[in-house]
């Protein structure tokens, strides 16, 4: 077999829903409750290793996938606008035009507003007169300039959207009954040959192995203590000082015989 394929971005939803299928059976559950292991940290392992767990069903999704690109016409991944690389995002000028949308209203209304002040400003001081309205009639010209790209910049970027909003739903059909069923036979392999194989060994490696003190009886027994001959201390011994006490082995303060 060759090199296992990648999950694509559009398939990590279904991946996830897997996971949570998986983790919510009765099986891993009871594993759960006895491994003292949190759910959430299971789903972070089965998340990380997505690349493991996916080649197990690595034939059902290239089978998915190819159903699927061939209902799409054979383009990869329709319907979804690429982040970065050739396309439609990166056609000559498309940045220029942009960046010229987005600064011509405010550079115009930057320079409307000193014009006018600059006029206005000499017009107040009764210096330059000719100077003044020259500079009065520039600045309202640029409060102009500016108004109008400020609208043309609002009307490109409201038919950029609705041509990207169209073309997104326009280009993704719906999934025919063999797509469907690819996408099914999939899931269930991955649920059954990667995740649920994955999150049983992680919870066999997690479970505590039984202690010396899981057995039965108490550990601190004794069998000196514990025979079916004990029945209490011997004082009856040489060592024993006790003073007139039952079986001492010394006589009595009035000279008779210690009692047996």
């Amino acid at each position: 077999m060759g090199r296992p394929s990648r999950l694509g971005d559009e398939d990590r939803s279904d991946y996830g829903r897997a996971l949570d299928e998986v983790i919510a059976s009765p099986e891993i559950r009871l594993l759960l409750e006895r491994s003292g292991v949190p759910g959430g940290r299971l789903r972070v392992r089965g998340l990380a290793a997505v690349a493991r767990t996916t080649s197990a069903a690595d034939a059902e999704y290239r089978r998915y996938a190819a159903l699927r690109q061939r209902a799409r016409g054979g383009r990869q991944d329709a319907g979804v606008s690429p982040l970065s690389g050739p396309g439609d995002q990166e056609r000559p000028g498309a940045g220029v035009l942009a960046v010229l949308g987005v600064l011509t209203p405010v550079l115009a209304a930057v320079a409307a507003a000193t014009f006018l002040l600059l006029g206005y400003g000499l017009r107040f001081a009764e210096a330059l007169p000719a100077l003044a309205g020259t500079l009065v009639g520039v600045g309202w010209f640029s409060l102009v300039v500016a108004a109008v790209a400020a609208l043309v910049s609002v009307v490109a970027l409201y038919r950029t959207a609705a041509k990207q909003s169209a073309d997104g739903t326009a280009s993704v059909p719906d999934r025919s009954p063999a797509v469907e069923d690819a996408r099914e036979a999939w899931l269930a392999a991955l649920r059954d040959r990667g995740i649920r194989p994955f999150l049983l060994q992680q919870l066999t490696e997690a479970s505590p192995p039984p202690g010396p003190g899981d057995g039965h009886g108490s550990r601190f027994s004794s069998p000196a203590f514990a025979g079916p001959d004990f029945s209490g201390p011997d004082f009856s011994g040489p060592g024993f000082e006790g003073s007139g006490h039952r079986g001492s082995g010394r006589p009595a303060p009035d000279g008779s015989e210690p009692r047996r």
